[in-house]
């Protein structure tokens, strides 16, 4: 007799998705959802009772499976089935008790709740299993909530050494971070915790989450501080602390703050390590750093739709061992069903995921429709709709400009809205940016754009009244990437790129992943354009959708699309001459390319002069031997070359930066109480040529036109205003001023330029140039620069601190050391300016410190109020204390 057990469910389930009648009742479904969607009338292809009843036991028999690997997939078809009825029949009780029953089975009673439906087991034992089976899905920080049953696996893991798990975006994995933070800080633990996250957004989405929603009042009562830089006063006391940080920032809180103790790192959006981009070697340099330690943290990463996340636990330990733990889900909560909006070949089909095809729906009869057509439809039935709630739209480009420019032609089709809330948010963006600004004026129809360099206090506005419903349509580029929670209804990809390169299938799946949330919706309808000039057509959106995720490799791996084998011997050959000076190979390789190769060039100089050994050093171990490593390390030491930590310097520009301060060289001094332009050039100028930026930064800091640094003036410009104080409104007329008496050589886009000409187009241009400089240039290359100026200058001059330290002008965009204070109690630089002009909330300034009125929380100002509320809980010991 075999020892081959089968079991039962296997057999069952095996091949139930090739069921010709279920499969020719779902398509049906989802004809009609479509049909309903577009709202074409024609009824062909509906559904009579009896179908509905044989689908909706289709439906529940699909909730039950228990298949070894098509259980998840296969609970995913019996939810899209419950969507797909619920919206075409939204009063039946009998679609409602069903999808009652099927939620139960998937253990998702947000999905329950959501559908505005229960279910109660029949049986005494079934329902005493659903009752235990709820208790042990119970979150134990929000009794009132309860995992799904993949997010219960990940959660009972997230105390081990080291652990990565895989889910679909929707499935909530940074909240499983906060839960479990929450339940340790509940339980009294003593522990310090960092979550990175890929950009400085979502910085201040995490933050502001984790002080008001997650744990409000037990941040002083468990004597928690919330940490987002490195200068935070915070840092100076005695308390637990959760560091939300970006790659960067850990790594420059790690160098400033050496015994810096963390408890836990989880790392967010672990999939960029799998990217070929400047910011990849920053996550293996800090876990590097991290892991070496006598007591490293708990290493937990986190990643969307990676079949292999095990691959991201080689940066700690040999998995070839299986000595790791890790863990994949595909299932997700929620629903995407997906359109094909093809404008070219003038047709909508929706896509059939079972049998990988698309099915035409309807034909576009005006031959010059457009995709804002299309919007404006949408936003026409949410403004004449008796329903309360708005369907809410995003709109995806790979362009900033396409993105703003097609958000713009769209709003001029509207009427104001006359909403209260976003008549004050277009005032206020007038006011701190500039009246002409396109978005102050959008935003009063319900319209805006989301990208990158939009002032935070704005942005963050902006994606609160999307989730209000009062903005309905976003316009955004890739910053949706990167993990914003937006609950969107409708997602238009117009793109099959990311800026200039084709959309990974990671980037794919996550992108799509952005609608249908489940803290907000079941389902969401993704829809893929192709417009008329578009030089491709919908196969290949096609294609993307049929194509799977691969297996990931870590970036500083050989392979296709990271760092390839001439990159790696290229390394090894400059580093065997003796020089760390990495230049480009040649002109063809990007500037994402040779970032990537610059700091892992930078990293592995280091770990070979001070032996270290780490994943770097040993993924080169194939084109270096023994003796090489020795080579190098001697011919290192032999041109002096000391190791550093920061790897966005490299040792060439650090003994060029030494022997400057040596000979004097020091930040330009005020002259009558003022830094003057020409001093600042100077300055600049010098820096130019000892961070050799020509090579080093030669598309910005040191881009080279007709003969001059012509975008280095314009930076001068910019950097002045900053640390001067100036608001940004005030900087920009600066900058319009600058370009009136400059109108040459004006920057359209990276490539293109014009005269320029003082009109709303223009000015625009100039807004979204001036607000991305202050945010990438000033805020990030030359914040790092003067950083290393600024240490550099202690350390030759024995000195822990010293007047005019510009690095700290750059960092809080102010020399005023009230203004300075307000920023590192947790303040932006537009609201400690606000308190700094209006004394009556001022209370105590002294030696010793500030102490605040707890008025600010009800002041007229609405981003003051709203960094308040965060601040007053977060350090509350600088509000007074109101006795009773």
């Amino acid at each position: 007799m075999s020892d081959n057990k089968v079991k039962i469910g296997n057999l069952l389930f095996n091949d139930i998705e090739n069921n010709a009648y279920l499969n020719n009742l779902y398509e049906k479904t989802l004809i009609s959802y479509a049909k309903k969607t577009l709202q074409v009338t024609d009824n062909t292809d509906t559904l009579n009772n009896n179908e509905i009843n044989d689908l909706l036991r289709f439906a529940d028999l699909l909730s039950k499976s228990n298949h070894n690997e098509k259980s998840e997939q296969q609970k995913m078809w019996a939810q899209e089935i419950i969507v797909l009825l619920n919206y075409l029949f939204p009063h039946s009780n009998s679609i409602k008790a069903f999808g009652g029953s099927v939620f139960s089975n998937t253990d998702n009673s947000r999905g329950i709740n959501i559908l505005g439906t229960s279910f109660n087991e029949p049986f005494f034992l079934s329902q005493a299993y659903l009752e235990f089976k709820k208790d042990y899905l119970r979150i134990p920080s929000q009794k009132n909530l309860h995992f799904l049953s993949a997010q219960k696996q990940v959660y009972d893991h997230l105390n081990d050494r080291c652990f990565s798990y895989s889910a679909p975006t929707s499935m909530g994995k940074s909240f499983l971070m906060r839960m479990f933070i929450k339940e340790q800080i509940e339980n009294n633990a003593r522990k310090n915790f960092a979550i990175v996250v890929p950009t400085k957004a979502l910085i201040n989405e995490v933050s502001q989450k984790i002080i008001r929603e997650d744990l409000n009042e037990l941040l002083e009562q468990h004597n928690y501080k919330v940490i987002t830089a490195s200068s935070d006063i915070a840092l100076e006391g005695e308390h637990n602390f959760i560091y939300i940080v970006t790659p960067e920032r850990l790594l420059y809180m790690l160098i400033a703050h050496p015994n810096l103790k963390i408890d836990y790192l989880f790392i967010d959006e672990a999939h960029k390590l799998s990217a070929k981009n400047s910011r990849a070697p920053f996550y293996y340099k800090t876990v590097d750093m991290l892991n070496k330690r006598h007591t490293p943290p708990k290493f937990i990463f986190a990643s969307p739709n990676i079949p292999n996340p095990e691959v991201y636990l080689r940066l700690l330990t040999d998995i070839s061992k299986n000595n790791f733990k890790a863990l994949k889900t595909s299932f997700s909560p929620v629903t995407q069903i997906k359109f094909l909006l093809d404008l070219k070949g003038k047709d909508v089909s929706v896509y059939n995921p079972h049998t990988e095809a698309p099915i035409n729906i309807a034909k576009i009869n005006d031959k010059n429709a457009t995709l804002e057509d299309f919007l404006h439809v949408i936003e026409y039935n949410n403004r004449n709709s008796e329903v309360s709630r708005n369907r809410q739209t995003i709109v995806f480009f790979n362009s900033k400009n396409k993105a703003v420019q097609t958000a713009q032609n769209f709003a001029n089709r509207l009427n104001l809205l006359n909403d209260k809330e976003l008549d004050v948010l277009s005032r206020d963006i007038s006011s701190a940016v500039h009246k002409d600004y396109y978005l102050a004026e959008m935003v009063k129809k319900g319209i805006a754009y989301h990208i990158g360099y939009l002032p935070s206090s704005i942005r963050m506005r902006i994606e609160d009244l999307f989730r209000k419903g009062k903005i309905t349509t976003l316009f955004c580029t890739s910053t949706l990437l990167e993990g914003v929670n937006l609950p969107a209804d409708n997602l238009f990809i117009t793109t099959k790129k990311i800026f200039t390169r084709k959309m990974t299938p990671v980037d794919f799946r996550n992108l799509i992943g952005r609608v249908g949330r489940i803290e907000y919706n079941l389902y969401g309808n993704v829809i893929f354009v192709t417009e008329q000039d578009d030089k491709s057509d919908e196969s290949e959106f096609i294609e993307m959708l049929k194509t799977k995720v691969p297996e990931q490799i870590l970036s500083v791996e050989a392979g296709a699309g990271v760092l390839t084998n001439p990159e790696r011997k290229y390394i090894i050959e400059t580093l065997k001459s003796g020089n760390v000076e990495i230049k480009k190979r040649n002109e063809r390789q990007s500037e994402e390319s040779y970032e990537l190769t610059r700091k892992f060039s930078l990293i592995l100089a280091k770990d070979i002069v001070s032996d270290n050994s780490s994943l770097v050093r040993s993924s080169f171990s194939d084109l270096l031997s023994s003796e090489d490593e020795i080579s190098i390390r001697n011919k290192l030491k032999e041109n002096n070359f000391h190791p550093d930590d920061d790897i966005n310097i490299s040792a060439d520009q650090s003994l060029n930066l030494s022997e400057a301060i040596r000979n004097g060289l020091h930040y330009p001094e005020r002259k009558e109480g003022h830094f003057r332009y020409n001093d600042v050039m100077e300055f600049l100028e010098k820096l130019c040529d000892i961070f050799k930026w020509e090579q080093y930064e030669y598309s910005t800091l040191g881009k080279i036109t007709d003969g001059k640094h012509k975008k280095l003036r314009w930076y001068g410009v910019l950097l002045l205003q900053w640390i001067s104080g100036f608001g940004l409104s005030n900087i920009i007329n600066k900058g319009i001023d600058f370009h009136r008496e400059n109108p040459n050589n004006f920057w359209i886009n990276k490539t293109q330029m014009a005269y320029y000409q003082d009109t709303k187009e223009f000015r625009n241009i100039l807004f979204a140039d001036t607000l991305e400089v202050i945010d990438n240039i000033i805020l990030f290359s030359l914040s790092n620069y003067f950083l290393k100026f600024s240490n550099e200058y202690k350390r030759i001059h024995g000195v822990t601190s010293f007047d005019n330290d510009w690095y700290e002008y750059v960092e809080y965009g102010t020399t005023n050391p009230s203004t300075i204070l307000l920023q590192r109690i947790g303040f932006s630089r537009e609201t400690a300016s606000y308190i700094k002009q209006h004394p009556e909330y001022i209370i105590e300034l002294s030696n010793k410190g500030i102490k605040l009125s707890k008025s600010l929380i009800d002041c007229s100002n609405h981003n003051v109020r709203n960094e308040a509320l965060n601040v007053i809980l977060n350090m509350p010991e600088v509000f007074e204390k109101i006795r009773n």
